[in-house]
């Protein structure tokens, strides 16, 4: 292997166009942390659903959460997807936080395919979230209070989220704008190493940053 593949002294360079490493764990575990902070939330609103608790903490809308939660629309997502929102929203968190922590702080480049991974289980449940609390205001007309955290959470982790999905995505277009070569496009992807994806890789870093 030539001494041009690059040194694990190098897996916590800053990445343009940002001035700092999407990847370090600087900025992957406060998503991490509050991934699993909605998925206790989820936990509990679930426990709801299925009938093991009898009441929802809910400090501002009284009995809004369970308003909410027992709904005709909550019913009819259930008995499409045979299992209560808030129990999907469980596994989703969790999934945001195995991921999150998962790889090392230049999986941008060295794990391409978890970040990809990582962003299509975060950006969608943002979306999710948000047609949820369409549906509590249009749908239902009433408001659940853990609800709304949890789906303030995950627009957050969107925010969060998207900087080193953009980036790993722009390591893998450059590869192919350089090369146009599938097999080496596939290999960037499964994070494997040689000199001409190390090479584009340092041609991202020495970008300037706007």
């Amino acid at each position: 292997m030539s001494n041009q593949i690059l040194s694990t002294q190098d897996i916590h360079a800053n990445v343009p166009p940002y001035r700092y490493n999407p990847s370090a764990w600087s900025q992957r575990i406060p998503i991490c942390v509050l991934a699993l902070v909605a998925a206790l939330i989820s936990v509990h609103l679930s426990l709801f659903q299925w009938g093991l608790i009898d009441s929802v903490y809910d400090p501002v809308f009284g009995d809004g959460s369970e308003n909410v939660l027992k709904s005709d629309t909550a019913t009819t997502m259930y008995g499409l997807l045979g299992i209560h929102d808030a129990s999907l929203g469980v596994l989703a968190y969790l999934g945001d936080a195995i991921l999150g922590f998962a790889g090392s702080t230049r999986r941008w480049q060295y794990r391409p395919w978890l970040v990809i991974l990582f962003g299509i289980d975060v950006i969608p449940l943002g979306v999710v979230s948000v047609v949820l609390v369409l549906c509590q205001a249009f749908l239902v007309g009433s408001w659940c209070f853990l609800c709304l955290v949890t789906a303030a959470i995950s627009l957050l982790l969107v925010y969060w989220a998207w900087d080193e999905v953009r980036v790993s995505l722009t390591y893998l277009w450059l590869i192919w704008k350089e090369h146009h070569d599938k097999r080496l496009l596939w290999d960037a992807f499964w994070g494997r190493r040689n000199e001409r994806l190390d090479a584009t890789a340092e041609r991202l870093l020495s970008r300037e940053v706007d």
